[in-house]
């Protein structure tokens, strides 16, 4: 049964290992994110940008952070992002451990 938790997973992908941790280091200081996972390990993406379709190498981040937080962690991620456009995607978090989710929510 989905509820309302407060609590989020935000997606965004950079173009190397040292930005992943960069801004992963930032927003976990900052208390924007409780924790974020560094996909270290490159991803092949696949997109089209400015009429052409493109491939890249890239890092995820996988951020766990709260509704409140978002719109100061999107500010901040554009702000020292290298990218034009860079990934911002939210997923609710509708469940989970309330243990879990009780200490993610207190650490932002």
């Amino acid at each position: 049964m989905a509820r309302k938790t407060g609590a989020r997973i935000v997606l965004v992908t950079c173009g190397s290992r040292e930005e992943v941790r960069r801004i992963a280091r930032f927003a976990v200081q900052a208390r924007l994110a409780a924790c974020v996972n560094l996909v270290s390990v490159p991803l092949e993406s696949i997109y089209r940008w400015k009429g052409k379709v493109e491939t890249a190498k890239e890092f995820l981040l996988v951020m766990k952070s709260s509704e409140g937080r978002l719109a100061r962690l999107e500010r901040e991620v554009k702000r020292i992002h290298s990218y034009d456009l860079p990934e911002f995607l939210v997923l609710d978090i509708t469940g989970g451990s309330q243990a879990y989710l009780k200490w993610l929510l207190g650490a932002v």
